[in-house]
């Protein structure tokens, strides 16, 4: 879910198509059918590896899909992630028309002892769906949505994106939580939580799958459900890409009326005090059908001040009882709340031009905001022309709190609100001095967290990304050393097997 875009496109209304279905199909046309020379690679440990022209040769001619390699038009797009911060070069590309392409790449890169990353929508924060030097498998062709309306259950290909799975199953008046920006992967969103403006309702992403097929680490095609592979269904719903690229998702499908009442209501930034004690207590006691999140934002020469974003998916004779007190809590400089067709609303924070800014961000789970937690946050806002900043609060708990906490591997059912602290800026501005800015203000906030989004993982050090998986760490190291003892998936909030080389 690349929540460090939903505020700023938003704001700014930069309402657009997702990534162009042109770049994606340009791939089609520039594969590397040829391999010329021996390609240079690293290991998933750092290592040199020269992959030979025969047998890289042999990979490309065993795929549906692409190999590509570097010099190719369709590389360059290909290699590339949504943050332009982030500038790095796979020594080869796949991308998989197939469960058997996927298999084939995970066959060499194995055999190959290669570096693997991962890419779906390419919406890591941290750039781990990319690498330099190792295989970036590109789930980009692997996209579609099968609707079983009469069992309300949705088959959506592990490549697939959330407006797909959107635009499908709504169409029959069904729907699943699936984020807030629809260019995002379901595969990445949905393996480590998959937070959206229905979690309140329906639960968390993967509270909804009734089902994972993946292929692992040893090229197996395996499903993992209740009834197959039960330790695995458990482990995938939290634990991320840890244990395998995940080919097909079966979700649990729910009746929604498709029109909403949402969108913005903005206030002036005079009035933070006395709305983020509102936003504090009145998210706590909203009902499960209303999604509202808030905070503070500053895009420079746009806007500054407090921010509300409204989803409200209930009874509509309803709304007003509690779109009202929201309006009346300070004084609205815009107000954009109405009807909107739920996959339009979906599509509100998308951005036509993704890649224009670069960005960082820190986060981290609440369960209440706090005295404490506000005058920090109020304390330590700066507004700067060189940035966007946004300190938002992402509308979590109903639902998502009443799974029970070994139901699956995600850990913090405990969560209310996800603080996210998000900074973007125009390529070209040196932004050193704006992730030093934030990462101390997030410092001193910190301390009325207590946990993190493991989507959001960004430079948190081994031991504090094994902390964050609480009382689940040590069943998760099993499941590693089952399924990928090599640790061949590792560029994620990564679970060290103890079994073999890490």
């Amino acid at each position: 879910m690349n929540r460090r875009k939903f505020v700023s496109s938003g704001i700014a209304a930069a309402v657009a198509a997702a990534l162009a279905n042109q770049r994606l199909y340009a791939a089609l046309l520039a594969a590397s059918d040829t391999v010329e020379a021996e390609v240079n690679a690293i290991s998933g440990e750092g290592a040199e590896v020269i992959l030979q022209r025969a047998a890289v040769q042999e990979l490309a001619d065993s795929l549906r899909g692409n190999l590509l390699l570097p010099g190719h038009a369709a590389y360059e797009e290909a290699r590339r992630i949504l943050n332009p911060s982030i500038d790095k070069h796979p020594a080869l590309i796949v991308q998989p028309k197939g469960v058997a392409d996927v298999k084939n790449a995970v066959d060499f890169a194995r055999d190959s002892n290669l570096l693997v990353a991962v890419k779906c929508g390419g919406h890591s924060p941290s750039g781990k769906s990319t690498c330099d030097g190792g295989m970036m498998i590109d789930l980009s062709l692997l996209r579609s949505v099968r609707v079983d309306p009469d069992r309300r259950i949705a088959q959506v290909s592990g490549g697939s994106l959330l407006g797909d799975m959107d635009h499908d199953t709504m169409a029959f008046g069904l729907v699943t939580t699936a984020g807030t920006v629809s260019h995002t992967g379901v595969g990445g969103l949905t393996l480590g939580g998959g937070f959206g403006r229905l979690a309140r309702r329906f639960g968390l992403a993967l509270d909804n799958v009734r089902g994972v097929e993946l292929i692992t680490a040893d090229g197996r095609f395996v499903r993992a459900s209740p009834d197959e592979n039960p330790d695995l269904y458990w482990g995938v719903r939290g634990g991320g890409g840890n244990f395998g690229i995940a080919t097909s998702f079966e979700f649990q499908l729910h009746p929604m009326d498709r029109q909403v009442i949402g969108g913005d209501i903005m206030f002036p930034i005079s009035e933070a005090p006395q709305l983020l004690r509102f936003y504090a207590e009145y998210a706590a006691g909203a009902p499960d059908e209303l999604y509202l999140d808030g905070g503070l934002v500053s895009i420079p020469g746009q806007f500054s001040g407090v921010w509300f974003h409204v989803c409200y998916s209930g009874d509509k004779a309803l709304a007003d009882k509690f779109i009202d007190p929201i309006r009346k809590a300070g004084t609205p400089v815009v107000d954009t709340v109405g009807p909107v067709d739920y996959t339009a609303i979906q599509k509100s924070a998308d951005v036509s031009d993704p890649r224009a800014r670069g960005s960082w961000m820190k986060s981290g789970f609440a369960s209440e905001i706090s005295e404490g937690m506000i005058d920090a946050i109020i304390d330590g806002w700066e507004e700067h022309p060189e940035r966007g900043m946004f300190v938002v609060w992402q509308h979590a708990g109903g639902a998502i709190g009443r799974v029970p906490d070994d139901a699956t591997a995600f850990a913090h059912r405990h969560v209310r609100h996800d603080t996210l602290f998000l900074m973007d800026w125009a390529m070209g501005v040196d932004p050193a001095p704006h992730v030093k800015w934030l990462r101390d203000y997030f410092a001193t906030v910190e301390p009325y967290t207590y946990g993190f989004y493991t989507n959001d993982v960004m430079d948190e050090s081994q031991a504090k990304v094994n902390r964050n998986y609480l009382g689940h760490y040590d069943r998760l190291v099993e499941l590693k050393n089952k399924y990928d003892p090599t640790n061949l998936f590792r560029l994620n909030a990564n679970i060290v097997p103890t079994a073999g080389s890490a």
